[in-house]
């Protein structure tokens, strides 16, 4: 049998996205709730196949999927590519969730977000079908609320970099910095502004968003981000001010301390790494709370 089935998963607007579906391994105990894995910024599907196959082994059914103007989900030259993180959270995540409904007939999924994928609910349109959030490094990135290389790095690449290489490439060169794959040129100018204030996709609210698709307040569901102490962009006040846009969610965040977990570093994205798998029960011990 296949580790994975490839997906095709039509958006609202018509856009395509590349999905895996990880069919739960029925040799395990059921599960109630399948899993959604949502990828950070630039980040495709192949990065999460590990902690899939081991969320597989474990009985949950999983869908991952690359946003648009990423990975398998990017057609055509990049630099003509229209994707903004804007649409990944009002079309394509909604566009996942139902894929992943009608995949295993469960009435609602949890979802898995690391980074970006995490921090986009309150623009999510059919936000109810999500029974829980896992919020993986999730925070608003805000900033002024970053630390260490990043902190330094950040209002260059924000402020000279992103608005250059809009004019003269087309597109975000995150790749040669280390930061996933390049990004379309809108991505990259929503990442910018987001990060300039408090509250991250909230500032788009009444501008790229109508106030009337603003869900925040709406979301009920348990949310919990998971963080590490090491991590420069998901600090402590990156986190809270995540959490705080959620009024009516029971939310919770918990830190990660590398040298306690047996690890050098965690930072932003290691803790989907095979190198940190025996963090993994941590994250499945908060998907499982809601079983």
């Amino acid at each position: 049998m296949s580790e994975f089935e490839t997906l095709t998963i039509t958006c609202k607007d018509g856009y395509p996205l590349a999905a895996r579906f990880y069919a739960a391994n029925s040799a395990a105990e059921a599960k109630s709730y399948p899993v959604l894995v949502c990828p950070a910024t630039g980040i495709t599907t192949q990065f999460y196949h590990s902690f899939n196959l081991w969320l597989q082994a474990q009985g949950y059914a999983v869908l991952c999927f690359d946003f648009r103007g990423i990975g398998k989900s990017l057609y055509g030259p990049l630099k003509h590519s229209t994707a903004s993180i804007v649409q990944w959270g009002q079309y394509d995540i909604p566009a996942a969730i139902d894929a992943l409904v009608d995949k295993t007939q469960a009435e609602k999924v949890i979802l898995v977000g690391h980074s970006a994928g995490g921090q986009l609910l309150g623009i999510v349109p059919n936000y109810d079908k999500v029974a829980k959030v896992v919020a993986v490094s999730g925070s608003t990135g805000h900033i002024k609320g970053l630390k260490g290389r990043t902190k330094l790095l950040a209002p260059v690449m924000f402020d000279v970099i992103f608005p250059l290489s809009r004019l003269t490439l087309g597109y975000g060169p995150t790749s040669k910095i280390g930061m996933g794959e390049n990004l379309p040129k809108d991505v990259a100018k929503q990442w910018a502004q987001f990060c300039s204030k408090p509250g991250y996709v909230i500032n788009a609210i009444g501008k790229a968003v109508p106030k009337t698709e603003d869900h925040h307040k709406q979301i009920t569901c348990p949310i919990t981000v998971l963080w590490s102490s090491d991590d420069e962009i998901a600090t402590e006040v990156n986190v809270k001010d995540l959490i705080r846009l959620y009024p009516n969610a029971k939310t919770s965040h918990k830190e990660l301390n590398p040298a306690a977990l047996g690890h050098q570093a965690i930072g932003h994205m290691l803790m989907f790494k095979r190198s940190h798998q025996n963090l993994w029960p941590m994250i499945e011990q908060e998907i499982a709370s809601i079983q």
